[in-house]
C-alpha cells in the first residue's frame, strides 16, 4: 500500500488528511515535527509533503534520494524554504500548493482594511485602558477610500474583486498588469500608488524582486493618515524602515500578518518569555497602538486547510503514478 509522510501537521488538518487516506486507499503518517527534525520518519514511505516557513535544512534532500523519495511537495503556495537547485540535483521533483483559496487571504486583506479605515485598533487600545474618548479618530467610509494592491495576482485580484463591489477606488501595481480586472483595477506606477492611496495592501510572492519591496523611501512617499496591510511575507517590508516610519509619523497605522524572521516565534507560545530576545523589532511593534499582529493566519480558513491538504497529496499521488503533476516547481 502506497504510504506518505507528511511533517507539520496540525490537529486542524487530520479530519482533512484521514478523508483523503480513506478515499485513495493509502496510507499516511503524519508528526508535527518539521521535516528537518523527521528525517528517522523517512524509511518505508514513498512520498512526502511538508509545510514550514524556516529553511529545509540541507541533509534533507540526500536523506530523501537515499530512501527512494521522488519528489518533496510543500503544502504552501510559497517555495523559498526549499532549495530547488538542491532538490533537482537529488532527482526531486518539487511540487507546490500555488491557490488553495485566494478568498481566504483577500477577505482578510479587506477586514485589515476596514479596522485600519475605522481605527479600530486605536479604539481596542483605548478602550482596554477604560478610555472611552474619540480623540478625532474620524473613519473614512470604503466607498470614498482609496486602496492600492501591489501584486495583482490570484489574490489580490480577488481583493479587488471585493473592494470594486463595495464601490472603493482600487489601484494597481504590478509587472504583469491583468487584462481581466479592466473597470476594477486602475494599474499605476508604484510611487503613484504609495502617494495616492489611504490603504496599501501587498500580496506579491517572495522573490528576489519582492524582497525588501517596501523600504524607507517607499513610507515617505505615502500620506501621514495612509495605513499598511501586509497578508504576503515577512521579507517584502524592510522592518526598522517600518518601525521608523510609524515612529516618525509618516505613516499611521500598519496590520501585519507575516514579519521578518517570523520562523523563531510563529506558531509558538512566547507568553512567558516575550520575543524581546528573538526579534527585538517585532516586540517593538507589538507594543505599539497603531500596529495590528497576527501570527500568519489569513489563509487559515476550513476551506483551505482542505484544499491544502487535497492539492499536495493530489501532486504526490501523479509523481508516484508516473503522471505529470499539475503543480511542479522548476
Amino acid at each position: 500500500m502506497t504510504s506518505i509522510l507528511m511533517t507539520s501537521v496540525r490537529d486542524d488538518e487530520q479530519a482533512a488528511i484521514h478523508d483523503y487516506a480513506e478515499q485513495h486507499h493509502i496510507t499516511i503518517n503524519t508528526t508535527p515535527k518539521l521535516i528537518n527534525d523527521a528525517l528517522d520518519l523517512v524509511p518505508g514511505n514513498d512520498g512526502v509533503v511538508i509545510q514550514q516557513r524556516g529553511k529545509v535544512s540541507d541533509d534533507v534532500y540526500g536523506v530523501l534520494e537515499q530512501n527512494g523519495i521522488k519528489q518533496l511537495t510543500t503544502r504552501t503556495a510559497g517555495v523559498d524554504t526549499i532549495d530547488l537547485e538542491a532538490a533537482h540535483k537529488h532527482g526531486l521533483t518539487v511540487t507546490n500548493v500555488p491557490a488553495y483559496s485566494p478568498r481566504s487571504v483577500a477577505e482578510f486583506a479587506l477586514m485589515q482594511i476596514f479596522r485600519m479605515l475605522r481605527h479600530t485598533y486605536a479604539f481596542d487600545h483605548q478602550v482596554a485602558r477604560n478610555d472611552f474618548s474619540w480623540h478625532g479618530l474620524q473613519s473614512k467610509e470604503i466607498h470614498s477610500a482609496t486602496i492600492g494592491i501591489i501584486g495583482v495576482g490570484r489574490i489580490g485580484g480577488t481583493l479587488a474583486k471585493l473592494l470594486h463591489a463595495l464601490n472603493a477606488t482600487v489601484l494597481g501595481y504590478d509587472v504583469k498588469p491583468r487584462t481581466d480586472l479592466d473597470g476594477i483595477v486602475q494599474y499605476v506606477s508604484k510611487e503613484e500608488l504609495l502617494k495616492r492611496s489611504d490603504v496599501v495592501t501587498l500580496h506579491v510572492d517572495l522573490n528576489p524582486t519582492s524582497k525588501g519591496l517596501m523600504t524607507a523611501k517607499d513610507f515617505a512617499l505615502m500620506k501621514p493618515t495612509a495605513s499598511l496591510v501586509n497578508a504576503s511575507r515577512g521579507p517584502v517590508v524592510v522592518t526598522k524602515d517600518l518601525v521608523a516610519a510609524l515612529k516618525q509619523h509618516e505613516i499611521q497605522a500598519v496590520a501585519l500578518d507575516t514579519v521578518e524572521g517570523e520562523a523563531a516565534i510563529f506558531a509558538q507560545d512566547h507568553s512567558k518569555e516575550g520575543i524581546a530576545d528573538q526579534l527585538p523589532l517585532v516586540d517593538e511593534l507589538n507594543k505599539m497602538d497603531n500596529v495590528i499582529l497576527t501570527p500568519h493566519i489569513a489563509f487559515y480558513t476550513n476551506v483551505a486547510v482542505e484544499n491544502m491538504v487535497d492539492i499536495a497529496l493530489d501532486d504526490v499521488m501523479s509523481i508516484l503514478n508516473g503522471e505529470q503533476p499539475k503543480n511542479e516547481v522548476k
